[in-house]
């Protein structure tokens, strides 16, 4: 006579018992009798129903064959595919990167630039909508030197002229294109 399994952690049991009930759905879905299974599978029709309460002394070999018997025998290897706690506990053992901080950009680049303060830019800024009154410092270097045949650079005041070196250096990485 065989050993008496041990009794299995009651989560266990649980997982046991809803796999066997997924099976039993499984067959009765398909319509399949329990006796064509159970002979599909080559086991008897009382290891079928035990297997179906999910008893813990069916084997695993055996619920695979009955999986087989189901067309779910590709489920098989979805069982313990994706290890999420063996995962991060080899992450934890990984070198850290260092993180790297991203540098901080040059506070006039983030600050809009009022059109009204600058009277080259002012000038150029014809096309714009008058709802618009400021512009990022992209926009302003871009409308610098789309524009630049119509700029007068002896007719900009000191503050103008360090505006676009000051665009030139940060935006435009040190060239003016014109």
């Amino acid at each position: 006579m065989p050993a008496r399994p041990s009794a299995l952690p009651k989560a266990e049991a649980q997982l046991l018992q809803e796999l066997g009930d997924r099976l039993r759905l499984a067959r009765l879905r398909r319509k399949f009798t329990a006796g064509a299974v159970a002979a599909a599978a080559g086991i008897t029709r009382v290891t079928l129903h035990r297997a179906e309460r999910g008893e813990p002394a069916i084997t695993a070999g055996t619920l695979i064959k009955i999986m087989g018997a189901l067309d779910l025998a590709n489920d098989v290897a979805l069982l313990a595919r994706d290890d999420k706690l063996g995962r991060l506990l080899q992450d934890d053992l990984l070198p850290k990167r260092r993180r790297v901080v991203p540098p901080q950009a040059p506070r006039a680049a983030t600050q809009r630039i009022t059109i009204a303060q600058y009277p080259q830019l002012k000038q150029i800024a014809w096309q714009l909508s008058p709802a618009v009154t400021d512009l990022a410092p992209q926009e302003a270097l871009a409308l610098y030197e789309r524009n630049w045949r119509h700029v007068d650079p002896a007719a900009m005041d000191r503050r103008e002229r360090a505006l676009l070196k000051h665009l030139t250096a940060s935006v435009g990485k040190g060239v003016l294109l014109v």
